[in-house]
């Protein structure tokens, strides 16, 4: 009989490994590289591919002191906080709870991590990570019920599809409450600025004075406008007489004629302001909550909105606080929601009959 003590040696070098190949997946996956070619991992800086015995998770990362074996640049500590990160997520889910549910935890956590720091770098969570998430939990809900609670097979299945549905949905309303609470910022500079439209099939932009604003940054939807407020601006060779601009995703209206945004060869002026479109957040956030959902149940997605809405209040007050308001950019809500999943699974259920407990009137 094994000692327990080597199954949790092997959980945790079984998730540094793993963690090695999330780490190909969090460079990769956001910037459009197939996973299979190359099949070997290769420096970021100087494309060399990396031989086995400076692959080995962790070790390697301290051996080479962070840095390619071959051009000598420096690799991100990242590499070597998921390696470590995941190998104590499958270690402590392991100890908590064995077989057969820590083999699926460890699938999900691998989703969790994955899609952290893919947000934290790129702002974004790729759908392979959200839709196929919710398929995985559906799925494998419908074949080990344990998952949700239950011991029926098609019960399971409704339940983790009624929690993916509760997740999606539930986001889904701030993201409407936000698009109409918040859905435009006018921003007026206090000298007028030149600006040009920069056509590219694949990624076309908008330069204000020296900003670059991308296309797929700019827009979210199909309906986003972005308004120019114009001194004087030139539309593929005619001069623009109304004063404002509306520019869509796919097109631009000006002077009540639209042009298709391939046939734009020029459009150049100088603006008094501009109103840009914005989201409350993004619809990755919303399938990232579906894929939660999916694997952990109404209950927990709840839970998940609720801790991940304190979190990020702290963190985010805490950091204004520290910085003196002077933190700015993006904040991606997807950790945060990591985090009120991992939080659940780590101590959700005690959690909430712990606060419970504490509402129930004390008897006399």
């Amino acid at each position: 009989m094994t000692p327990p003590g080597v199954h949790a040696v092997f959980a945790f070098l079984f998730g540094a490994v793993v963690g090695s190949f999330l780490n190909a997946c969090i460079h990769r996956l956001p910037r459009g590289i197939s996973l299979d070619n190359p099949r070997r991992s290769f420096c970021p800086h100087c494309k060399a591919a990396i031989p086995w015995h400076r692959n080995l998770p962790i070790i390697s990362w301290l051996l080479l002191r962070g840095r390619c074996g071959s051009c000598g640049a420096p690799i991100s500590p990242r590499y070597l906080l998921v390696e470590i990160l995941t190998g104590a997520a499958f270690l402590a889910l392991w100890l908590k709870f064995g077989l057969p549910l820590a083999p699926i935890y460890a699938l999900f956590a691998a989703l969790l991590i994955t899609a952290t720091f893919i947000d934290f770098e790129h702002y974004i969570i790729p759908d392979r990570i959200t839709l196929g998430g919710t398929a995985a939990g559906i799925a494998l809900s419908a074949a080990l019920p344990a998952l949700m609670g239950v011991a029926s097979h098609w019960q399971a299945a409704l339940l983790s599809v009624a929690g993916a549905v509760l997740g999606a949905g539930l986001l889904w309303l701030v993201v409407e409450a936000g698009k109409l609470a918040f859905g435009r910022k006018r921003i007026a500079p206090p000298e007028p600025q030149p600006f040009r439209f920069e056509p590219d099939p694949e990624n076309p932009r908008l330069v204000i004075g020296e900003e670059s604003w991308p296309w797929q940054e700019i827009f979210s939807r199909e309906s986003d406008a972005l308004l120019i407020e114009c001194e004087h601006a030139v539309l593929n060779g005619a001069a623009v007489r109304d004063g404002t601009v509306r520019v869509y995703f796919n097109r631009m209206v000006a002077d009540a004629r639209e042009t298709p945004i391939e046939e734009v060869r020029e459009f150049t002026g100088v603006l008094r302001a501009v109103v840009i479109p914005r989201e409350a957040m993004g619809l990755g956030d919303v399938k990232f909550l579906a894929c939660i959902g999916a694997f952990l149940g109404w209950q927990a997605v709840l839970f998940t909105v609720a801790t991940s809405s304190v979190a990020g209040a702290l963190i985010g007050g805490g950091t204004m606080l520290l910085t003196r308001g002077r933190a700015g950019g993006r904040i991606p809500y997807g950790p945060y929601l990591a985090l009120g999943a991992a939080l659940w699974l780590v101590c959700g259920p005690e959690a909430i009959r712990w606060y419970l407990a504490l509402l129930r009137p004390i008897a006399p």
